[in-house]
């Protein structure tokens, strides 16, 4: 089963505080769309997205947070 991905065009995407604002390899993600959390490459705006539930993304960070490898 296929699932559909949202519309996007209401997104407002932002780089994590840990960017260097350089130009280099980051991340933005858009955390405004319910139920899901998009991730794209800066460096390509246009290219593909993936995409995490809410639940899912909340317990990465929480790992992150708690040093989780």
């Amino acid at each position: 089963m296929r699932s559909t991905r949202p519309d996007l065009t209401a997104a407002v995407w932002r780089k994590s505080t840990y960017s260097d604002g350089g130009g280099g390899d980051c991340l933005e993600l858009a955390d405004n769309i319910p139920g899901t959390v998009p991730v794209r490459d800066s460096k390509n705006l246009t290219g593909m997205t993936l995409h995490f539930g809410t639940s899912a993304w909340v317990a990465f960070i929480d790992g992150i947070r708690a040093g989780a490898h």
